[in-house]
């Protein structure tokens, strides 16, 4: 069989989010938002960045498997990684001129079935 590499999966699954979401009336704002790890900065790295209705900006984290599984894709967002992306998140936000509520949503694509999970968690 065809091996199909966890990136490949992760591309299919951000793109399946994105429709998702893009149906749901958000608007992209930017895909793969990064920042470089600094002497005293982790780093991090945001999916999708969107923007609701509402105005709200949301940051979503975009977990895909190919079977769903021990608690599913959405368990899988553990106390670092949602560090790291409230950290690049905070950093987005210094480029607004008023930062605007937001929010972290996940994402969770196990095989074809697909969990959005709004303000999945805060950041703390």
């Amino acid at each position: 069989g065809l091996m199909v590499t966890t990136k490949a999966v992760g591309a299919v699954g951000e793109a399946r989010a994105l429709a998702h979401l893009l149906a749901h009336g958000l608007v992209l704002v930017k895909r793969n938002y990064r920042v470089a790890a600094g002497p005293r900065a982790r780093g991090g790295e945001i999916d999708l960045v969107m923007r609701d209705r509402d105005g709200t900006l949301v940051f979503v984290e975009v977990r895909a498997r190919k079977t769903a599984g021990f608690g599913g894709a959405a368990a899988t967002v553990g106390v670092s990684k949602q560090r790291s992306l409230v950290f690049a998140a905070r950093c987005f936000l210094r480029s607004c001129a008023t930062p605007p509520a937001c929010r972290f949503d996940v994402v969770a694509i196990d095989g074809d079935h697909m969990e959005w999970l709004q303000a999945a968690f805060d950041a703390e």
